[in-house]
């Protein structure tokens, strides 16, 4: 640092801690104000000065230290907005998603709005029979959103009927989870057979930023008229699950049906789903997952398996999101969406946040480099 500067601005600094204070004169005659009159104006000029000089000494040290603190911060928390603080899960049935609907630019932006929240959205009746709606929509996502990298990973068409059938929908954020392994469960349990309608799709994931890191997600659509059939076999799914991928942290999610007329109070008793206490269903019972304004159930959950898993939860997370508050849209519209909200939680994120998705240390070392200097700067 050049000496003669530092010299030059101790100087100025130093003159500023004291200031010109002229003593009366003892004299009361008119010569005496005179000369007490004289000194006060020239005292009034020179304090105007130096107020001059030290309003643009200080200004300068300011400036320079709030200069040096503001790059320090940012070579400490390089992309520290990118990097984020949440990882989210959602399950979203979309109600007869297929050609028709995918021809409403509205309804498809909608969507992607709502999807592109979500780290991980199972989507459910999917009804894309010409595979046409699916692609549109994931290019809708990705022109929406240029911050994440978008794919997909879909189950076969499922359903006892020819005429409809379904299709599971994981879309998620490849810079922030990869799919390492799929599953689609064959209803084959000797003695249960054919027990869904739809039967489950499931993934399992790594996800280096939560605390969990790696598990497994079953997704579930019940039928309306076999709820409790249905639930309760989903445990046998779990079951096998655990024992194939040897893994206790797995997640069941999607539009169980959980709620009002399609499970009676009386049969919850007889879902070892509910009954088994290892087992967390996190979306309270008294939320509402449907859009229509005449009905208030909770048909949409999320449960997760053991208390490792469940520790992983930030703590009341579980909710439906309610995109027509959200957006400001009329029942109508929301309609157009689909007759249900999506449900979502929230996993904790322990990994650096110093970071962007996909960098690492070695990438940012060139930045860290200047923290010496910043800190030097700050001393002088």
């Amino acid at each position: 640092m050049r000496t003669g500067s530092v010299n030059k601005q101790q100087k100025l600094l130093s003159s500023c801690s004291f200031s010109l204070c002229a003593a009366p004169p003892t004299g009361r005659g008119k010569k005496y104000k005179a000369e007490f009159q004289q000194t006060r104006e020239r005292e009034a000029v020179e304090q105007k000065k130096l107020t001059s000089h030290c309003t643009a000494a200080f200004s300068f040290e300011d400036m320079r230290t709030a200069s040096l603190l503001f790059l320090l911060s940012f070579l400490l928390g390089v992309n520290y907005s990118q990097a984020g603080s949440e990882f989210r899960i959602c399950a979203f049935n979309l109600h007869h998603f297929g050609e028709s609907k995918a021809k409403k630019s509205d309804v498809m932006l909608t969507l992607a709005r709502i999807i592109s929240r979500c780290d991980v959205c199972l989507l459910q009746e999917v009804r894309d029979s010409k595979g046409t709606a699916v692609p549109q929509l994931i290019q809708t996502i990705k022109s929406y959103d240029h911050n994440h990298q978008y794919q997909h990973v879909a189950s076969v068409r499922l359903g006892r009927s020819e005429t409809y059938q379904e299709q599971y929908v994981f879309v998620y954020r490849s810079d922030t989870v990869t799919v390492t392994d799929q599953y689609q469960y064959p209803d084959d349990l000797p003695g249960d057979e054919d027990a869904f309608s739809r039967e489950p799709f499931v993934v399992r994931l790594k996800a280096p930023r939560t605390a969990i890191k790696d598990f497994v997600l079953i997704a579930q659509h019940t039928t309306p008229t076999n709820t409790t059939k249905e639930l309760d076999s989903l445990y046998d799914v779990l079951q096998r699950v655990r024992k194939m991928w040897k893994t206790e942290n797995v997640m069941l999610l999607g539009d169980f049906n959980a709620d009002c007329g399609y499970l009676a109070k009386k049969n919850r008793k007889n879902v070892r789903l509910i009954t088994d206490p290892s087992l967390h269903w996190l979306v309270p019972e008294n939320s509402d997952t449907t859009v229509k304004l005449s009905t208030s159930c909770s048909y949409d959950r999320i449960v997760v398996h053991g208390d490792t898993f469940n520790r992983a939860v930030v703590p009341s997370s579980a909710q439906p999101f309610n995109f027509q508050k959200e957006y400001k849209l009329t029942e109508e519209q929301a309609l157009d969406i689909s007759d249900h909200y999506p449900v979502e939680v929230l996993l904790r994120v322990v990994s650096s946040r110093a970071f962007p998705r996909g960098s690492s240390f070695k990438n940012h070392f060139s930045l860290f480099a200047f923290i010496p200097l910043v800190l030097q700067a700050l001393l002088w």
